[in-house]
């Protein structure tokens, strides 16, 4: 029996009959999605500390530490997971929905374009048309941003929407299945549970757009699904994103910066840091400089440090111990299984061939890689899949537009 048949039937009938469509129907779904945002954010901050393993109680906010340039209140008591919370994941999705419902009315107008031969005596026009059905298969390492801001996008251009959250963030997705549909139309949405195998299930089915975040590998399959349907995907996917450091840069400001974007969620972000290129002598000024940030941000003890939070399920942990291998580690290197803890590690006399340059880390490692020149690191980079972000520091113009 298809478990998913029925959900689908209902709204693309709702659909069908233009229930979507209308301007206040599609403010008043951005509208709750707000409130549940706003009513819920205490639940939602105690679902991400509990998926991402945060420290949940209340203590002084550091005079330094990742957080310090953020934090509203230096010097005085916060949840520091609740900030790490508000920060990435709700502020951002509350934006998303104030952006929509400002220019909701303004993005639905027809648009004029200029005619040509064929289209002098009509009266040319684009219409923007919801595409009708829509998947969003949402990840785990920010549960709550990566799951509603694509949401916002497919509701404020009239779609209904299957909503599939990542099984591994089981609290978040717990709270997203029980309260978030409260807040909208469940004639024209839904949420489904489930792993791989439901997944797979779900994408027999065809759909009118899909929106996938995650690796790469799943993304094939994502898309290899939506091909056999001809329908339209967003794959936004991850990779390994190069950091170039010339020899002429401050070390400890490099430092700041690399440990606190390549650590921040534990090193669980699509677009962090992935390695480092740089000559023999920076490397050597870059390690004591990477130290002192670390300790800095996290203390001379990281696994008790509320500003670090823990790997997401025993898979990825297990994933993440066995790179701790390459190469020699310099900094960190400690973990701990029953807390699936990694701390806060950078490894050197790294290999291209070792499998932590084969794939994405999404952990809190850092590989430094030798290179000699700033033509070897382009030619270093250009060997691999083009990544999602690239990072280079240097006071000189070159480095930073090499072309």
């Amino acid at each position: 029996m298809d478990p998913f048949a029925d959900t689908l039937r209902r709204l693309r009938e709702a659909f069908s009959a233009g229930r979507t469509r209308p301007a206040e129907f599609r403010a008043a779904q951005l509208r709750g999605l707000g409130r549940f945002l706003q009513e819920h954010k205490q639940l939602l901050q105690e679902a991400l500390a509990q998926d991402l393993h945060k420290q949940e109680h209340s203590q002084p906010a550091p005079a330094s530490g990742p957080l310090h340039m953020l934090c509203p209140l230096p010097g005085r008591f916060c949840l520091q997971s609740a900030f790490e919370s508000e920060v990435s994941e709700i502020s951002i999705s509350q934006s998303e929905i104030n952006l929509a419902l400002r220019n909701l009315r303004a993005w639905m107008k027809d648009e004029k374009v200029p005619k040509n031969l064929a289209t002098q005596l009509d009266s040319a026009f684009i219409r923007k048309e919801p595409f009708g059905l829509v998947l969003v298969i949402a990840p785990w390492n920010y549960p709550v941003n990566l799951t509603l801001v694509p949401l916002v996008g497919a509701l404020a251009a009239g779609n209904c929407v299957v909503l599939k959250p990542s099984e591994f963030s089981r609290s978040t997705e717990k709270v997203l299945a029980e309260v978030l549909p409260r807040y909208l139309d469940q004639s024209c949405f839904a949420v489904v549970l489930g792993g791989p195998q439901e997944t797979g299930q779900l994408l027999e089915h065809k759909f009118d757009y899909i929106f996938f975040t995650g690796s790469p590998r799943v993304g094939r399959i994502v898309m290899s699904a939506a091909a056999k349907h001809l329908t339209p995907v967003t794959l936004e996917l991850g990779g390994k994103n190069p950091c170039y450091v010339d020899d002429d840069c401050d070390p400890q400001t490099v430092a700041n910066r690399l440990a606190w974007f390549r650590y921040f969620n534990t090193g669980q972000t699509c677009v962090a840091p992935d390695y480092v290129l740089c000559s023999p002598d920076t490397q050597e000024r870059l390690l004591p400089a990477l130290r002192s940030a670390i300790t800095r941000f996290y203390g001379e003890d990281p696994r008790s440090s509320p500003n670090l939070g823990r790997i997401i399920s025993d898979k990825h942990f297990q994933r993440l111990r066995g790179l701790l291998g390459c190469g020699h580690v310099a900094i960190g290197g400690q973990s701990d299984e029953s807390e699936r803890y990694i701390a806060p590690t950078v490894l050197v006399d790294v290999e291209e061939t070792e499998p932590v340059m084969q794939e994405e880390i999404f952990g809190p490692i850092l590989p430094i890689v030798n290179v000699r020149s700033l033509d070897e690191a382009i030619d270093f980079i250009n060997r691999r899949e083009k990544p999602l972000a690239l990072y280079a520091f240097s006071n000189n113009k070159q480095p930073q537009d090499p072309s």
